[in-house]
């Protein structure tokens, strides 16, 4: 699935964003991931999914820069191999909870390392506070904000350098189904309407059945990447996941995962 070629096209003649060929990815002897073959473009909203301990963090590392493949090639963008136009989301928040600190000194730390004008870094904080619906917070204790706030000021955080790409680390983890919903419409509004291509990693199959244009499901050394209606099917996820699983969708775009356990072999 997800054909690509050497030179950063995809085999439909598309430029990518990023693409691995043949990778293999793991720590010293100890191979993690193999023969992952993938491209993502502009503009596309990918969602990692698979069971703890197989393989997407260690991806994602790689995709930052972190690490280096075993084999194999991974190519970026040449946008991209400055890290000012890669966004990163961790799922927890780095700062020193006893530094008093506003949400606007929290998303300015973004910029750091960045050498830009005052007025367009002024430009660039507003942005990316009124992007993630913070704008009105600017002034606020950052320890003060609800849950949901403080994951999307991370999000503004990552937005305030204007990036090309969007990598978030399970970062809708310990929210509320409120919170959650708010900051995936955020990110799909923001895939929509600026373009930044989202590469984002959760346990929630039904946040990926609703948001998704492409998954990679990581299982077994192994990754099936492709367009989501062709990766979200029921033979692959079962395989995955180790029970039944199906997914049903209404008309008004609610998702909703059936689980049933994989029936022993007579």
């Amino acid at each position: 699935m997800n054909g690509v070629s050497p030179a950063g096209v995809d085999q439909d003649g598309h430029d990518a964003v990023l693409q691995a060929n043949g990778l293999a990815l793991g720590y010293g002897r100890r191979v993690i991931l193999n023969d992952v073959t993938l491209a993502i473009r502009p503009g596309e909203f990918w969602f990692l999914l698979g069971p703890n301990g197989e393989g997407k963090t260690t991806f994602l590392r790689t995709v930052l820069g972190l690490m280096r493949p075993l084999a194999g090639q991974l190519w970026r963008h040449p946008d991209l191999k400055d890290r000012t136009h890669v966004g990163f989301v961790p799922q927890r928040c780095d700062l020193n909870p006893t530094l008093p600190t506003t949400l606007r000194e929290f998303v300015r730390l973004g910029l750091v390392g960045m050498r830009r004008p005052r007025e367009d870094r002024a430009k660039r904080l507003t942005w990316a506070l009124a992007r993630t619906g913070l704008g009105g917070l600017a002034e606020q204790d950052y320890w003060s904000l609800s849950g949901g706030q403080r994951q999307r000021a991370l999000i503004a955080r990552a937005l305030v350098r204007r990036p090309r790409v969007l990598v978030l680390d399970e970062p809708t983890n310990g929210l509320d189904l409120e919170a959650e919903d708010t900051a995936l419409r955020c990110l799909a509004e923001l895939n929509r309407q600026e373009r930044h291509t989202v590469l984002f990693v959760t346990h929630n199959i039904a946040l990926a059945a609703r948001y998704a244009t492409h998954v990679a499901c990581f299982h077994a050394g192994r990754v099936v990447a492709g367009p989501c209606q062709t990766v979200l099917q029921r033979e692959i996820l079962s395989r995955i996941y180790g029970v039944g699983v199906e997914i049903a969708a209404d008309p008004s775009g609610a998702v909703a995962v059936r689980v049933s356990p994989r029936k022993a072999p007579s």
